[in-house]
C-alpha cells in the first residue's frame, strides 16, 4: 500500500481588533503571544515524533506565512514556502455593509448545517459554494502532485474543514461544525484511490480543549459586539 501524509496545520491565534476594539486588516494580522507559542509547541512536537516533510504550502496570508516559519525553526527544519493563494480563508465582506439583525447569521451562518448551505455567505462576502470552487481544486492539484510524500500545509479554519470534509466524505462538502483550534494539526493520509483521515484537531497546547467553550466565530462575534458597544 503506498500512502503518503499530509499535516494540516490551522494557522497560530491572531487579534482581529484592536484593544480599542478596531479591526485588523484580516489580509495582514499577524500571529499574537499565544500564536507564537502555539506554533512553537507543533514545530517541537514535530521534532520530537522525528517528522521530516518534503514541502511546505501555505495561503500566503501572513498569519500562515508566520505559523508555518515557526513551526520549521522550532521543528529544525529549513524549506521553502510553496504559496497558494486559492487556499487563503474563506472571504467576508463589509461589516459595515451588514445590518444589525443580520449580524450574527452573517458570522455564524457559513459553519452551521442546514439546507442551502453552499448559499450562504461569510460576512456578506463569499458564499460556501463559491468557497468550494476556489478552495478544492487546489487541493486536488496538490494531491496530485509527485514531489512529495510527508507534506506540511498550514490554511485556516474555514479552508480545513472543506479540505477534511473532502477527505472524509470523497465528495464536494463542508463540515462546518468541525471546530479547528489555532495551531491544531490534522493528519490526512493519500492512498492512490482514496484518503484516510487519521487525527482531527490536535492542540499541542491544549489536548483536551480544556481551555475552550466557544467557537473561534463565537469568540470574533463577541468581540464585534463589544467593539459595537463601545462606540456607542
Amino acid at each position: 500500500m503506498n500512502r503518503r501524509r499530509i499535516y494540516l496545520m490551522r494557522h497560530g491565534s491572531v487579534d482581529y481588533f484592536h484593544a480599542d476594539g478596531t479591526p485588523i486588516p484580516p489580509l495582514t494580522v499577524p500571529l499574537n503571544e499565544a500564536g507564537r507559542a502555539q506554533a512553537d509547541a507543533a514545530g517541537q512536537l514535530f521534532a520530537q515524533c522525528g517528522v521530516r516533510f518534503d514541502r511546505v504550502i501555505v495561503s500566503g496570508l501572513q498569519r500562515t506565512v508566520e505559523t508555518a516559519q515557526r513551526v520549521l525553526s522550532a521543528a529544525g527544519q529549513q524549506l521553502t514556502l510553496d504559496i497558494e493563494p486559492a487556499l487563503e480563508e474563506i472571504r467576508g465582506g463589509r461589516l459595515s455593509d451588514i445590518a444589525p439583525d443580520e449580524i450574527e447569521a452573517a458570522f455564524l451562518g457559513a459553519f452551521q448545517a442546514g439546507p442551502d448551505l453552499e448559499h450562504k455567505r461569510f460576512l456578506g462576502g463569499e458564499s460556501v459554494g463559491e468557497f468550494l470552487d476556489r478552495t478544492l481544486p487546489a487541493f486536488e492539484r496538490v494531491v496530485a502532485r509527485s514531489d512529495w510524500s510527508c507534506l506540511l500545509m498550514v490554511l485556516h479554519g474555514g479552508v480545513n474543514r472543506a479540505l477534511l470534509a473532502q477527505a472524509m466524505t470523497g465528495e464536494r462538502a463542508f463540515f462546518g461544525r468541525l471546530e479547528q483550534l489555532p495551531a491544531c494539526i490534522n493528519i490526512v493520509d493519500v492512498g492512490d484511490d482514496h484518503m484516510i483521515v487519521r487525527a482531527v484537531n490536535l492542540a499541542p497546547t491544549q489536548w483536551l480543549h480544556q481551555h475552550e467553550s466557544q467557537t473561534t466565530m463565537e469568540k470574533l462575534l463577541a468581540q464585534y459586539r463589544r467593539r459595537e458597544l463601545q462606540l456607542r
